[in-house]
């Protein structure tokens, strides 16, 4: 795998992992109250979709690798463009549902040869 897909990656997975710290013990209500932990989740994941588009335009059969990429892209795109409509819940709701498993698969790619 060549160096700047692996970074790439890397850097979807440091986000990942960030929000995961920044999430930590935190709800919905906190993430609501809270305009820096807000800023920063959805700066982190701002990245993770920049990444991914980056990942997608380079190599799109590794980007393929990771399940719902193009959402990850759209949801980036969402949070820059549209980022009056998007509600707090959603947020949240990817923080903790797919935050993990966009951890986990990043790893893996990582672990490739």
């Amino acid at each position: 795998m060549q160096l700047e897909i692996k970074k790439h990656i890397e850097d979807i997975r440091k986000a990942a992992e960030l929000i995961q710290v920044f999430a930590t013990g935190k709800s919905l209500t906190d993430y609501r109250a809270d305009a820096l932990l807000k800023s920063g989740i959805e700066r982190q994941f701002e990245i993770i979709g920049e990444a991914m588009g980056r990942l997608n335009r380079e190599a799109p059969k590794i980007a393929a690798g990771i399940s719902e990429y193009k959402r990850i892209i759209a949801f980036r795109n969402l949070l820059i463009h549209c980022y009056d409509v998007v509600e707090d819940v959603v947020v949240w709701d990817v923080v903790c549902i797919g935050i993990p498993k966009l951890l986990q698969e990043a790893e893996q790619l990582l672990a490739r040869p």
